[in-house]
């Protein structure tokens, strides 16, 4: 076991579990991952494989068949499973993403009919707040649904759907005006919809349309989507927890989760970005020795080591807040801010210490160093973390003059 990044004081269980998927990422994953990135492949052995093992039930309470595990636990898989492959991490991430929403705030009967099946990998979860001109302003969302009959037509363009065309659950925010009057404030009146598909791309249920792959810099394998909703009538028992108007609420907090994820996310990647650089800083030789025995390359491997432990203490804490019941924006905003700007940086050294190596496509560094980019924007940007930082700050420090 690695020395960086150790976690103190895990039950016997939670060590079980991630030494589990560190066996899987070392054996299944990290072998093939950059053969099937270059390829820009769906993982669907590895995501059989993790299947397998139960991670996609592993937050879902036991009662609907899942392991009942904390955020913690969730936090140190994907950390894991990031440092093999990030985009695997990111298919599990929006499907528990939904599942945490659904657990928090759905119905009994929605609770009822997804979670066993979300648990079971057999329902596979994505989750849809932005739109092509959109941004990070959650506030300007476009998309409408208007109530009709018993039913709720939805008509809107959705962007950035990670797991867009493999998921067959989507949870979507859209503006929905019933029973909100002219100058409510624009979160108040936002409704999550569960929205049931196909798996595929085109039309995969009627008014419901996903175009097809886009095509990005990195994280490859996962699909990325548009959604296209034109006409889609979705039953009023679909609208999550049963009251419309929440729907910004059981985003923002699903997405706190999502950040913790974001953190963890980065800690995989730098990890792995670190033990590359070290390995080999001790291999490639100039000048007639081992460049790790050169003190500007000791100097690099000390500042990367001090950052992924820096990270990982960071997310681990967001981790615990939330476990715990306390109100963790600022921990997570900070953890994610924090390990996404590190794992750029780490990322970045180990590709120096690879010299014109790090540029070949034949080195795994090649591949983190265009997947790194994506960690400081997902789930907000570094900005939008830095803003969420600053107000919390100013509420808890707020100067009694």
């Amino acid at each position: 076991m690695a020395r960086l990044a150790q976690t103190a004081g895990l039950t016997d269980i939670q060590q079980e579990i991630l030494s589990t998927v560190r066996d899987f990422v070392d054996k299944e994953i990290i072998p093939v991952a950059t053969e099937l990135e270059h390829r820009d492949e769906y993982p669907q052995a590895i995501v059989d494989g993790l299947k397998e093992l139960g991670l996609f039930g592993l937050m879902i309470p036991e009662e609907y068949g899942g392991l009942g595990e904390s955020l913690l636990t969730y936090a140190l898989c994907v950390e894991e499973i990031a440092r093999g492959w990030m985009s695997v991490s990111g298919i599990i991430n929006t499907h528990f993403i939904v599942a945490y929403m659904l657990k928090q705030h759905g119905t009994q009967e929605q609770k009822d009919h997804f979670l066993p099946r979300m648990a079971a990998g057999d329902i596979r979860g994505a989750f849809s707040m932005s739109e092509p001109g959109l941004g990070s302003d959650v506030s300007a969302i476009t998309s409408k649904a208007v109530k009709d009959g018993e039913e709720y037509v939805l008509n809107g363009q959705k962007m950035w759907l990670t797991n867009g065309g493999t998921s067959s659950l989507v949870a979507v925010l859209v503006r929905s005006d019933e029973g909100h009057p002219e100058g409510t404030a624009p979160h108040k009146s936002m409704t999550t919809f569960l929205v049931e598909k196909e798996p595929g791309f085109g039309e995969v249920r009627p008014g419901l349309t996903i175009p097809g792959k886009i095509d990005k810099m990195g994280y490859k394998g996962v699909d990325t989507t548009e959604l296209i909703m034109d006409g889609l009538r979705i039953p009023a028992d679909r609208v999550l927890g049963g009251v419309t108007g929440r729907g910004f609420y059981q985003m923002m907090d699903g997405v706190e989760v999502g950040r913790v994820n974001v953190a963890a996310r980065g800690c995989g990647v730098a990890q792995r970005a670190f033990e590359l650089g070290v390995q080999y800083a001790q291999q490639r030789h100039t000048f007639g020795k081992p460049i790790a025995q050169h003190q500007a390359i000791q100097f690099k491997l000390a500042e990367m080591a001090t950052k992924v432990e820096a990270a990982h203490a960071m997310m681990v804490n967001a981790a615990r807040k939330k476990d715990s019941g306390e109100r963790n924006d600022l921990e997570a905003g900070m953890a994610k801010y924090l390990a996404s700007e590190y794992c750029k940086e780490v990322v970045e050294d180990a590709f120096r210490i690879h010299g014109g190596y790090g540029f070949s496509k034949e080195y795994e560094i090649e591949r983190l160093y265009r997947e790194a980019p994506m960690l400081l924007i997902g789930e907000g940007t570094a900005e939008i973390q830095k803003m969420i930082i600053g107000r919390r700050l100013l509420e808890e420090y707020r100067f009694q003059g």
